[in-house]
């Protein structure tokens, strides 16, 4: 049309479209990817092997809570064994002793000096009668004395102490594991230790035996898909 400035637009003008690329990130490379398997694997593992314990534990501190009733005083959270570190332990030759040894069975623990008074003796009377009321299922239950202080262990005491685990240790460190209830010594009380080595119990002082045993009786039963005897 005459007199018209407008033209077709020039194509060779037109604005190009914008074009990205995208560059892949880097793969693991083959030792990262079997780390990370393996980790997960040792994962798995753990949690299989967990299994039984934390269902019987959740049996006995949730489900029924109503129907546990215990006698002793539950210690939550439960302390797990320290380490040699922060309680050293010696037998009564003098050796050192690795606290994590004693994992794997139920431990009845009085805490005790070597000279040992008459409230020493009850107890460790009170031990032994203990384990041994509980028939076929005692060989899942160790005793323990921890004798602090330095005073040498009693000779008449060792005859009934050789079956028991007699472990010197200093005060002071076992006290930040074990504690007393309020307006007690340490040495009052009787101390049950789970085979996962956790400190989970304590019992009255001058407790009753029978109601003990009864704690012991439903405890190991709630244990037994998984606590086998020995170590």
């Amino acid at each position: 049309m005459s007199g018209s400035n407008s033209s077709a637009p020039d194509a060779s003008l037109a604005p190009e479209p914008l074009s990205f690329t995208v560059h892949s990130l880097p793969e693991p490379s083959l030792e990262t990817r079997r780390t990370a398997s393996g980790r997960l694997k040792m994962l798995l593992v753990m949690l299989i092997c967990a299994a039984p314990v934390l269902a019987s534990y959740f049996t006995y501190y949730v489900i029924r809570p109503g129907v546990r009733n215990n006698y002793g005083t539950l210690i939550e959270p439960m302390r797990s064994l320290p380490a040699a570190a922060a309680l050293p332990l010696q037998n009564t030759d003098g050796q050192p002793v690795d606290p994590q040894s004693l994992r794997g069975q139920w431990l009845l623990v009085v805490v005790a000096d070597g000279a040992c008074d008459a409230a020493c003796e009850r107890l460790l009377y009170a031990q032994r009668q203990l384990r041994e009321t509980l028939g076929r299922e005692k060989d899942r239950v160790d005793r323990v004395w921890l004798v602090t202080g330095d005073a040498p262990v009693r000779e008449t005491l060792r005859p009934a102490m050789a079956q028991a685990s007699v472990l010197r240790v200093p005060r002071a460190a076992l006290a930040q594991w074990l504690t007393p209830a309020e307006g007690e010594t340490l040495e009052a009380h009787l101390y049950l230790v789970d085979p996962m080595g956790n400190w989970m119990m304590r019992f009255p002082a001058a407790f009753d035996p029978a109601k003990v045993k009864r704690d012991l009786e439903r405890l190991l039963r709630a244990a037994a898909s998984w606590d086998l005897p020995g170590r």
